[in-house]
């Protein structure tokens, strides 16, 4: 199943692209005018060039690639980041460097990945008090560790 996306491509790069036919997300490259060198714990905001109209009812979850978080120790830092359907700006990747070492992140480079995904928003019902389960307010570790 596939839903039909807007999408204006400013960069020189290619569109996101699926790299595996079971994968969900797709990547995000970098579109840098040069290397953009990061100190440990240092962010930036990194553009990809990139432009979308989502449907109503759809949202673009930005999320780490696991292989520039475990290699490099490049994550971001609002994971997962949120698109919105009525968001007509440029994808831009808020990353950090979580590593001890400078990384240098290369135009081209496959930063992060986009999840389309659909959601309902929510309509409130103020009541007094909420349904009984068996877990009640059980919260951080009460089903052991």
């Amino acid at each position: 199943m596939s839903v039909s996306i807007s999408i204006i491509n400013k960069s020189p790069h290619p569109l996101p692209a699926y790299q595996s036919v079971g994968a969900a997300g797709l990547d995000l490259m970098a579109w840098l005018p040069e290397p953009r060198v990061l100190q440990p714990m240092e962010r930036a905001l990194i553009p990809t060039g990139l432009y979308l109209a989502l449907p109503d009812g759809y949202e673009a979850q930005i999320r780490p690639r696991s292989g520039m978080a475990f290699k490099k120790g490049i994550t971001l830092v609002n994971a997962p980041g949120t698109i919105d359907a009525d968001y007509r700006g440029e994808i831009l990747l808020a990353v950090i460097n979580l590593s001890t070492q400078e990384v240098i992140v290369q135009d081209g480079d496959r930063v992060a990945q986009m999840v389309i995904a659909k959601y309902e928003q929510a309509s409130w019902q103020e009541v007094a008090e909420l349904t009984e389960t068996s877990r009640a307010a059980g919260a951080f570790g009460h089903t052991g560790f």
